[in-house]
């Protein structure tokens, strides 16, 4: 077992996959524990509980046939025989075959399932493989905005497991037709689900973390936009009435001008 006491930091995207500053990950569940070995087992029984066991062979008296002897015990030179569906004849019985008692289930402790998960985590927390998201939100399914979002993320060609805070069937809906991508709750997420990804993309609610607010400078509004206008408009209204007065006084000046060389 290993351990550290780094604290650990993740990279940080917006919901639309915009990149935000950095944040620290629990300290609870990500302290640096990465061990293999229960690793190993909880990924074992994970695979082996995944197998059905429903192979199934017959055995020289379940197939059907062979109720007769084939030819008589003595007199003709051949082998003894009692049946041809014996083994060692061509559509016979199996001998020690698999049967669909067969049962490939292994129970492992809810502690290391716990710690093999704690450490799977760890281990793409270290390989700066884990990504905090904020909230994902989607009106309708659309594989073509879950593609754009990852590949905002900078992960559409690597294999991607995407945790959402609690079950959001139009994330799930969106992603199911893309076979390196799987979606699931965060609840739900195991050992092996975890090291099969390359990229673990996190839900920052299902972290207990919401994302801090960046400071970025903020884009301007239309409302604002259209306060600018009006102040413009104002200025130049006042320029203009300032204006006005001089302008009428330089004209009379010039008709007073104009009648006296006629005169």
């Amino acid at each position: 077992m290993d351990k550290t006491t780094t604290t650990f930091q993740a990279t940080a995207h917006a919901a639309d996959g915009t990149a935000r500053e950095r944040v620290a990950l629990p300290a609870e569940l990500f302290d640096g524990t990465v061990n293999m070995p229960v690793m190993h087992q909880v990924v074992k029984a994970y695979m082996a509980n995944q197998r059905q066991g429903n192979a199934s062979t017959k055995t020289r008296g379940q197939v059907v046939g062979g109720g007769r002897k084939p030819w008589k015990q003595k007199g003709t030179g051949r082998a003894r025989q009692g049946s041809i569906r014996a083994p060692h004849f061509v559509g016979g019985g199996t001998v020690f075959g698999p049967t669909s008692d067969r049962n490939y289930e292994q129970k492992v402790p809810r502690q290391l399932r716990s710690l093999g998960r704690k450490s799977a985590m760890n281990a793409r927390a270290r390989e700066d493989a884990l990504l905090v998201i904020d909230a994902i939100r989607m009106d309708v399914p659309k594989t073509s905005t879950m593609l754009a979002l990852l590949d905002r993320l900078g992960a559409a060609d690597r294999k991607v497991l995407l945790l959402t805070d609690g079950v959001k069937p139009t994330v799930y809906m969106s992603a199911r037709n893309l076979q390196n991508v799987h979606v699931m709750p965060y609840s739900d997420a195991s050992t092996y689900h975890i090291l099969w990804s390359d990229v673990l993309v996190v839900e920052a609610g299902a972290l207990g973390e919401p994302l801090e607010s960046t400071g970025a400078v903020e884009a301007a509004t239309p409302a604002k936009r259209a306060g600018r206008k009006t102040t413009s408009a104002s200025a130049a209204a006042g320029e203009t009435s300032e204006a006005a007065p001089k302008k009428r006084a330089t004209r009379k000046k010039a008709a007073g001008e104009s009648s006296a060389e006629e005169a």
